[in-house]
């Protein structure tokens, strides 16, 4: 009888696939493998394989880190290593994940508009999102929006705000005069509860489905929420 030794071969991945495109190498990162095992594999590659291209003229390198997400120093370190080679310039280094900053800063730019005008008798502007009117609107304008509203003018015409049905939302103006206010479904009472000559910005918001004002200097306390909002 005779005896068969079979060995189990371990296969290990590549933790760094560099190929070649028209345009220089890509570095394609592995995004599940530690960060130290990261470097030990890009130092490998760079030190002992890949000699004619890791040689000669300048080459443009794209980094590419998956769903890893980096520090600044981390990026550093990656750079360091890959710029060993003198000829191979770091071009760019992509991550599919981005930071809380970027995703707040697209929240925001998908989220609120910024307009310039006077909203007039007849006319109604509609957003989604919160919206930000650097202007009047007359008597007889409507402004109307899912979200926020603040209107860095004077407001006697109407504004609605949250007209999905959002309730937490708030109405402000430099000078606030309106024909009416809603937010959500709460309508305000008649144009004679708005102060006359009132001074200083002001906001109106729901508490207990009544519609209350208050001066601007008060927003912290009653809606805290709209300085920590989250992408």
């Amino acid at each position: 009888m005779v005896s068969v030794e079979v060995k189990q071969v371990t296969t290990v991945k590549s933790k760094v696939t560099i190929k070649g495109t028209k345009d220089g190498l890509v570095f394609f990162m592995d995004d599940t493998c530690s960060f130290d095992d990261l470097l030990t594999d890009l130092r490998e590659k760079i030190e002992f394989s890949h000699q004619q291209i890791l040689s000669g003229p300048l080459i443009r390198v794209s980094v590419k880190l998956g769903k890893r997400y980096c520090t600044p120093e981390q990026q550093e370190a990656l750079t360091q290593i890959i710029r060993q080679k003198g000829n191979l310039v770091i071009h760019t280094i992509e991550s599919d994940v981005i930071t809380r900053e970027e995703a707040f800063a697209e929240r925001l730019k998908s989220h609120f508009s910024v307009q310039v005008r006077t909203v007039r008798s007849g006319q109604v502007l509609e957003c989604d999102g919160d919206i930000m009117l650097l202007g009047d609107v007359n008597p007889g304008g409507t402004i109307r929006c899912t979200g926020n509203i603040y209107v860095l003018g004077h407001l006697r015409g109407y504004a609605h705000a949250g007209i999905s049905g959002n309730t937490e939302v708030i109405i402000a103006a430099a000078v606030m005069n309106p024909t009416q206010l809603r937010i959500a479904h709460i309508v305000s009472k008649p144009g004679e509860e708005w102060a006359k000559n009132a001074e200083g910005t002001e906001f109106a918001y729901l508490e207990n489905e009544t519609m209350l004002v208050a001066k601007m200097n008060y927003l912290s306390r009653i809606r805290p929420e709209l300085g920590e909002k989250e992408a």
